[in-house]
């Protein structure tokens, strides 16, 4: 057995040929077509800070056969349907789902609970809100099989490094469909159109091995025997018992927060960070990032911003959140009489317009903690979504303002062509952020503006709001044991809970907490 590991920079034409990006490799090494049994593409990234962008490549060159496990491995799971013990999860979304797949490889029995509908089904509920302006409280951009992110891009980047094995939750996503091109880029994604499949293969694998997977099944109260939480009863009145409760419901489910506070059972505020989507061209990203007229076959071009602003004498950062180039302004409501909007991306970017979350911290200062005590981030989104929802003519219609007129305080007296199917309305958006948000914004974009040519300009548009980019509430648990540290049996997972921002963080979240709930047996 024989390797050679290289590392190169190649022009975007010869990277993304597939023909001439092996020919490029093996001459790379000093080798010709034939004399290398095999060459394996390790990492892509893009390297635009030259006055050409040029692609990283890092690859294993094998002049011998590779070992069977250079590609795997492939995860098998046996039958758990006779198992001696069994585990709720309710939610499943990314959390739920690899906490589901964990718990059958550790010999437990996972029955998932989701208050929203299939995949499939679902897509009706989001037709109906795109077009029809009707929200599903069960079933929307955030409910419903594989939770917020099945409709939301599929970005796989993650700085949790330590919290899990990364390349595991990639390579399970891989074996259930995905792409495999998300073992290789820096950036991975799979895309809107077709993380669908993905999910349902996920879950096919869940009750193939003799796991549990019940749609419209929303959890309505807890079954609390003293401290010790034994099992959840559904909104028809069935009550389910199992030997441990792991509670995935994702960021925006509010009555699962409403209902642990009237329970009694602690949790607490969070900081978490509010504000508005922005759209541009993508042509205006992709010219202002890789300097060239035509991007080629380099794809859409992303950013990343952050910016430190200074309002009454408090710091906060202003940052982009979940950019999508390429990509889609969709409606995130989850209930009637509120406006939220969140953005996502086909698998292959080709949108004409770029669209980026701008926002802005929320400290617990910022809340009216006083009034609302732990639901007090949770008021604060409700009051701005219900604002918004006000001000732009009580539909799913979403309040917009043209960027160069919101840095001059000037309502918008038309407004730009959109990827918001619901449609738009030009609106002060001062009226719905309050003062202090607004400004912290202004002061962001003017920033940006001067680290992109043309992002701060009349070329784009704000909509709003973008205010689901995490918990408001946080879900305390051991840091050891994963458990509440008051009831037992309680295992909060995933972003709902305050411990992930992403799918893969909430993939590597749920299997720490299966395996938390085992060593807890």
């Amino acid at each position: 057995m024989s390797k050679r590991e290289i590392e190169v920079l190649l022009p975007p034409e010869v990277a993304y040929d597939e023909f001439a990006r092996y020919r490029a490799l093996l001459a790379a090494t000093g080798l010709e077509p034939g004399e290398a049994d095999f060459v394996h593409l390790r990492k892509r990234s893009i390297d635009a800070r030259g006055r050409q962008p040029l692609v990283r490549l890092r690859a294993d060159i094998w002049l011998t056969p590779p070992p069977a496990d250079t590609f795997g491995p492939w995860f098998q799971y046996s039958d758990v349907s006779r198992a001696r013990r069994t585990v709720l999860i309710v939610g499943a979304g990314p959390a739920g789902l690899f906490a589901a797949l964990r718990c059958i490889e550790l010999g437990l029995k996972p029955i998932v609970l989701e208050r929203g509908k299939d995949v499939r089904t679902r897509r009706r509920d989001l037709a109906a809100l795109n077009k029809e302006h009707v929200v599903n409280p069960d079933s929307n951009y955030c409910f419903g099989e594989g939770g917020a992110g099945t409709y939301s891009d599929g970005k796989l980047y993650t700085r949790a490094t330590k919290r899990g094995d990364i390349q595991r939750i990639l390579r399970l996503l891989v074996q259930h469909g995905a792409t495999p091109d998300i073992l290789v880029d820096a950036h991975p994604h799979i895309g809107t159109n077709k993380l669908p499949a993905v999910v349902a293969a996920l879950r096919d694998t869940i009750r193939a091995a003799g796991g549990e997977v019940r749609f419209d099944t929303r959890v309505d109260d807890l079954i609390l025997d003293s401290n010790h939480l034994r099992g959840v009863v559904t909104a028809t009145g069935e009550a389910l018992e199992a030997d441990a409760v792991i509670l995935a419901t994702g960021h925006s489910a509010r009555d699962i927060y409403e209902l642990l506070h009237r329970r009694g059972v602690r949790i607490e505020a969070k900081p978490f960070a509010l504000g508005v989507r922005v759209e541009h061209p993508q042509q205006l990203i992709d010219q202002a990032q890789y300097r060239l007229q035509d991007r080629g076959p380099l794809p859409a071009a992303s950013y990343a911003l952050v910016h430190q602003t200074q309002w009454q004498g408090k710091q906060r950062g202003v940052f982009s959140f979940c950019m999508c180039p390429g990509g889609f302004i969709v409606p995130a409501a989850t209930a009637s009489g509120e406006v939220v909007v969140n953005g996502m991306s086909p698998s292959r970017r080709d949108s004409r317009f770029a669209n980026s979350g701008i926002v802005t911290a929320v400290e617990l200062e910022d809340m009216d903690l006083a009034q609302h005590g732990e639901l007090a981030g949770l008021r604060l989104q409700q009051e701005i979504e219900q604002r918004a929802c006000a001000l732009a003519g009580h539909t799913q219609r979403a309040p917009a303002q043209r960027l160069g007129d919101f840095l001059k305080g000037t309502v918008s007296p038309e407004l730009l062509e959109t990827s918001y199917q619901p449609g738009l309305v030009s609106v002060n958006m001062e009226q719905v952020l309050g003062a202090g948000l607004a400004d912290r914004l202004r002061q962001g974009f003017r920033d940006f503006g001067r680290k992109i040519p043309g992002y701060a300009t009349n070329a784009a548009q704000i909509v709003g709001v973008e205010s689901r980019t995490s918990a408001p509430v946080r879900i305390p648990r051991d840091r050891t044991t994963l458990e509440h540290p008051e009831i037992r049996g309680l295992f909060p997972c995933g972003e709902g809970a305050g411990f992930a921002g992403g799918i893969v963080s909430a993939a590597m979240d749920g299997e720490r907490c299966a395996e938390a709930v085992l060593a807890g047996f």
